[in-house]
Protein backbone atom coordinates (compact mmCIF):
# COMPACT_ATOMS: atom_id res chain seq x y z
CA UNK A 1 0.00 0.00 0.00
CA UNK A 2 0.98 3.36 -0.59
CA UNK A 3 1.85 5.38 1.63
CA UNK A 4 1.59 8.44 -0.01
CA UNK A 5 -1.16 9.66 -2.40
CA UNK A 6 -0.74 12.31 -4.94
CA UNK A 7 -3.88 13.52 -6.66
CA UNK A 8 -3.92 15.92 -9.53
CA UNK A 9 -6.40 18.57 -9.49
CA UNK A 10 -7.50 21.35 -11.99
CA UNK A 11 -5.87 24.30 -11.92
CA UNK A 12 -2.48 22.82 -11.44
CA UNK A 13 -3.47 21.91 -7.92
CA UNK A 14 -1.73 18.57 -6.34
CA UNK A 15 -2.85 17.15 -3.04
CA UNK A 16 -0.61 14.79 -1.09
CA UNK A 17 -2.15 12.65 1.38
CA UNK A 18 0.12 10.99 4.08
CA UNK A 19 -1.56 7.37 3.93
CA UNK A 20 -0.65 5.14 7.19
CA UNK A 21 -4.07 5.87 8.86
CA UNK A 22 -3.19 2.63 11.37
CA UNK A 23 0.04 4.10 12.26
CA UNK A 24 -1.24 7.82 12.41
CA UNK A 25 0.61 9.13 9.41
CA UNK A 26 4.02 8.47 11.41
CA UNK A 27 7.19 9.32 9.22
CA UNK A 28 8.53 5.89 8.39
CA UNK A 29 11.35 5.07 6.55
CA UNK A 30 8.88 4.34 3.51
CA UNK A 31 6.62 7.54 3.60
CA UNK A 32 9.93 9.43 3.56
CA UNK A 33 11.43 7.66 0.40
CA UNK A 34 8.07 7.94 -1.14
CA UNK A 35 7.83 12.07 0.00
CA UNK A 36 11.19 12.56 -1.61
CA UNK A 37 10.08 10.71 -4.93
CA UNK A 38 7.65 12.81 -5.30
CA UNK A 39 9.31 16.11 -4.30
CA UNK A 40 11.74 15.35 -6.84
CA UNK A 41 9.20 15.16 -9.17
CA UNK A 42 7.98 18.95 -8.18
CA UNK A 43 11.05 20.39 -8.69
CA UNK A 44 10.68 20.65 -12.25
CA UNK A 45 7.18 20.66 -11.99
CA UNK A 46 6.38 24.04 -13.78
CA UNK A 47 2.86 23.45 -14.34
CA UNK A 48 2.35 22.90 -10.64
CA UNK A 49 0.60 26.06 -8.97
CA UNK A 50 0.04 24.88 -5.52
CA UNK A 51 0.57 21.43 -3.41
CA UNK A 52 -1.65 20.70 -0.37
CA UNK A 53 -0.54 18.20 2.50
CA UNK A 54 -3.28 16.39 4.21
CA UNK A 55 -3.84 13.30 5.67
CA UNK A 56 -6.69 10.37 5.16
CA UNK A 57 -6.85 9.89 9.38
CA UNK A 58 -9.12 13.15 10.40
CA UNK A 59 -7.88 12.69 14.21
CA UNK A 60 -4.27 12.76 13.55
CA UNK A 61 -2.29 14.68 10.27
CA UNK A 62 0.93 13.01 11.10
CA UNK A 63 1.77 11.89 14.51
CA UNK A 64 5.95 12.83 13.63
CA UNK A 65 8.81 10.35 13.40
CA UNK A 66 7.41 6.09 13.66
CA UNK A 67 8.67 5.57 17.36
CA UNK A 68 8.08 1.59 16.86
CA UNK A 69 9.99 1.65 14.14
CA UNK A 70 12.49 4.00 15.51
CA UNK A 71 12.94 1.47 18.87
CA UNK A 72 14.14 -1.06 16.86
CA UNK A 73 16.85 0.68 15.33
CA UNK A 74 20.85 1.16 16.34
CA UNK A 75 22.07 4.62 17.11
CA UNK A 76 23.53 4.53 13.67
CA UNK A 77 19.99 4.21 12.14
CA UNK A 78 18.55 6.74 14.31
CA UNK A 79 20.99 9.07 13.24
CA UNK A 80 19.95 8.34 9.68
CA UNK A 81 16.43 8.58 10.02
CA UNK A 82 16.61 11.69 12.07
CA UNK A 83 18.49 13.41 9.23
CA UNK A 84 16.16 11.63 6.14
CA UNK A 85 13.30 13.53 8.34
CA UNK A 86 15.22 16.66 8.60
CA UNK A 87 15.90 16.85 4.85
CA UNK A 88 12.62 15.85 3.59
CA UNK A 89 10.94 18.88 5.44
CA UNK A 90 13.77 21.13 4.53
CA UNK A 91 13.27 19.87 0.91
CA UNK A 92 9.52 21.07 1.76
CA UNK A 93 10.71 24.02 2.77
CA UNK A 94 12.73 24.80 -0.33
CA UNK A 95 10.23 24.24 -3.14
CA UNK A 96 9.26 26.73 -5.67
CA UNK A 97 5.98 26.22 -5.54
CA UNK A 98 3.04 27.31 -2.69
CA UNK A 99 3.18 24.89 -0.30
CA UNK A 100 -0.26 24.43 2.04
CA UNK A 101 -0.61 22.33 4.71
CA UNK A 102 -4.00 21.33 5.67
CA UNK A 103 -3.85 19.80 9.40
CA UNK A 104 -7.14 17.87 9.38
CA UNK A 105 -6.35 16.29 12.78
CA UNK A 106 -3.57 16.80 15.25
CA UNK A 107 0.50 17.08 14.56
CA UNK A 108 2.91 16.56 16.98
CA UNK A 109 6.78 16.58 16.54
CA UNK A 110 8.35 15.67 12.70
CA UNK A 111 4.53 16.21 11.56
CA UNK A 112 4.37 19.57 12.83
CA UNK A 113 7.42 20.67 11.63
CA UNK A 114 6.40 19.38 7.94
CA UNK A 115 2.92 21.83 8.81
CA UNK A 116 5.87 24.52 9.48
CA UNK A 117 8.01 23.90 6.48
CA UNK A 118 4.59 24.93 4.66
CA UNK A 119 3.89 28.16 3.80
CA UNK A 120 0.86 28.55 5.77
CA UNK A 121 -1.31 26.17 7.53
CA UNK A 122 -5.08 25.29 7.72
CA UNK A 123 -5.86 23.67 11.04
CA UNK A 124 -8.48 22.17 12.82
CA UNK A 125 -10.21 23.81 16.31
CA UNK A 126 -10.43 20.56 18.36
CA UNK A 127 -6.71 19.40 17.27
CA UNK A 128 -3.59 19.49 19.20
CA UNK A 129 -0.45 20.79 18.06
CA UNK A 130 3.17 20.97 19.41
CA UNK A 131 6.39 19.79 19.38
CA UNK A 132 6.42 17.61 22.38
CA UNK A 133 10.17 15.76 21.92
CA UNK A 134 11.26 16.89 25.11
CA UNK A 135 9.06 14.81 26.84
CA UNK A 136 10.75 11.79 25.47
CA UNK A 137 14.29 13.21 26.03
CA UNK A 138 14.97 14.57 22.49
CA UNK A 139 14.33 18.17 20.90
CA UNK A 140 12.95 19.08 17.72
CA UNK A 141 15.61 18.14 14.80
CA UNK A 142 13.96 18.82 11.74
CA UNK A 143 13.80 22.08 12.20
CA UNK A 144 11.33 23.04 14.62
CA UNK A 145 13.01 25.31 16.76
CA UNK A 146 14.29 27.25 14.00
CA UNK A 147 10.98 27.62 12.10
CA UNK A 148 8.10 27.60 15.20
CA UNK A 149 10.37 30.61 16.73
CA UNK A 150 10.32 32.47 13.45
CA UNK A 151 6.48 32.18 13.43
CA UNK A 152 5.27 32.86 17.01
CA UNK A 153 8.38 34.86 18.59
CA UNK A 154 11.37 33.41 20.67
CA UNK A 155 9.53 33.29 23.84
CA UNK A 156 6.39 31.28 23.22
CA UNK A 157 8.60 29.01 21.28
CA UNK A 158 10.93 27.89 24.18
CA UNK A 159 7.79 27.37 25.99
CA UNK A 160 6.00 25.37 24.00
CA UNK A 161 9.21 23.42 23.24
CA UNK A 162 10.52 23.48 27.12
CA UNK A 163 7.03 22.37 28.06
CA UNK A 164 6.28 19.77 25.44
CA UNK A 165 3.17 21.59 25.63
CA UNK A 166 -0.14 21.00 23.22
CA UNK A 167 -2.42 23.53 21.98
CA UNK A 168 -5.87 23.42 20.56
CA UNK A 169 -6.43 25.16 16.97
CA UNK A 170 -8.07 28.31 18.53
CA UNK A 171 -5.20 29.09 20.47
CA UNK A 172 -2.45 27.85 17.73
CA UNK A 173 -4.26 30.48 15.68
CA UNK A 174 -3.82 33.36 18.38
CA UNK A 175 -0.37 32.73 18.79
CA UNK A 176 0.73 32.86 14.90
CA UNK A 177 1.28 29.01 14.56
CA UNK A 178 -1.67 28.28 11.92
CA UNK A 179 -3.19 31.15 9.24
CA UNK A 180 -6.77 29.50 9.38
CA UNK A 181 -9.26 27.03 12.04
CA UNK A 182 -11.56 25.66 10.17
CA UNK A 183 -14.13 22.79 11.40
CA UNK A 184 -12.73 19.21 10.60
CA UNK A 185 -15.21 18.84 7.79
CA UNK A 186 -14.07 21.93 6.22
CA UNK A 187 -10.16 21.71 6.35
CA UNK A 188 -9.30 20.30 3.36
CA UNK A 189 -11.94 22.74 1.32
CA UNK A 190 -10.46 25.83 2.99
CA UNK A 191 -6.90 24.57 1.75
CA UNK A 192 -8.33 24.00 -1.73
CA UNK A 193 -9.86 27.74 -1.65
CA UNK A 194 -6.55 29.21 -1.16
CA UNK A 195 -4.65 27.41 -3.29
CA UNK A 196 -7.08 28.28 -6.65
CA UNK A 197 -6.81 31.98 -5.22
CA UNK A 198 -3.08 31.35 -5.16
CA UNK A 199 -3.22 29.67 -8.76
CA UNK A 200 -5.18 32.61 -10.19
CA UNK A 201 -2.19 34.71 -10.22
CA UNK A 202 1.00 34.28 -12.10
CA UNK A 203 2.43 31.56 -11.29
CA UNK A 204 5.92 33.06 -11.86
CA UNK A 205 5.35 35.97 -9.88
CA UNK A 206 4.12 34.02 -6.86
CA UNK A 207 7.84 32.00 -6.62
CA UNK A 208 9.46 34.85 -7.37
CA UNK A 209 7.51 36.52 -4.56
CA UNK A 210 7.98 33.72 -2.63
CA UNK A 211 11.54 33.27 -2.78
CA UNK A 212 12.00 37.25 -2.00
CA UNK A 213 10.09 36.62 1.22
CA UNK A 214 12.07 33.21 2.21
CA UNK A 215 15.27 34.79 1.07
CA UNK A 216 14.63 38.27 2.46
CA UNK A 217 14.22 37.44 6.12
CA UNK A 218 16.78 35.82 6.92
CA UNK A 219 19.09 38.95 5.98
CA UNK A 220 18.81 42.54 7.12
CA UNK A 221 16.65 44.77 5.12
CA UNK A 222 19.07 46.42 2.55
CA UNK A 223 19.35 43.25 1.54
CA UNK A 224 16.13 42.10 1.29
CA UNK A 225 15.44 44.70 -0.93
CA UNK A 226 17.63 44.14 -3.10
CA UNK A 227 16.49 40.64 -2.93
CA UNK A 228 12.94 41.89 -4.16
CA UNK A 229 14.54 44.25 -6.95
CA UNK A 230 16.33 41.19 -8.60
CA UNK A 231 13.23 39.08 -7.98
CA UNK A 232 11.18 41.57 -9.79
CA UNK A 233 13.21 41.82 -12.49
CA UNK A 234 12.62 38.36 -13.18
CA UNK A 235 8.93 38.97 -13.97
CA UNK A 236 9.13 41.84 -16.19
CA UNK A 237 10.12 40.12 -19.68
CA UNK A 238 7.23 37.60 -19.10
CA UNK A 239 4.57 36.84 -21.27
CA UNK A 240 2.25 36.44 -18.19
CA UNK A 241 3.14 40.16 -16.94
CA UNK A 242 1.88 41.31 -20.47
CA UNK A 243 -1.01 39.55 -20.03
CA UNK A 244 -1.41 40.70 -16.68
CA UNK A 245 -1.99 44.27 -18.31
CA UNK A 246 -3.58 43.47 -21.35
CA UNK A 247 -6.34 41.70 -19.50
CA UNK A 248 -6.67 44.70 -16.60
CA UNK A 249 -6.91 47.11 -19.81
CA UNK A 250 -10.06 44.56 -21.16
CA UNK A 251 -11.28 44.05 -18.16
CA UNK A 252 -11.38 40.83 -18.47
CA UNK A 253 -9.90 37.87 -16.16
CA UNK A 254 -6.25 37.10 -17.06
CA UNK A 255 -4.69 33.75 -18.55
CA UNK A 256 -1.76 33.20 -17.29
CA UNK A 257 0.33 30.58 -18.37
CA UNK A 258 3.69 30.84 -16.61
CA UNK A 259 5.60 32.36 -19.94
Amino acid sequence: MKSLLIEEHDQGIILATLNRPKKANALSIQLLRELNDFLTSMETASATRAIIFTSNQTNVFCAGADLKERSEMNEREVRFAVQKIGMTINRIASLKQPTIAAMNGSAFGGGLELALACDFRVGMEEASYGLTETSLAIIPGAGGTQRLARLVGIGKAKELIFTASRIDGLEAKQIGLIEHVEKQKDVVERAFQLARQIASNGPIAVRQAKFAIDSGIEVDLQTGLTIERNAYENVISTEDRKEGLLAFQEKRKPLYKGE
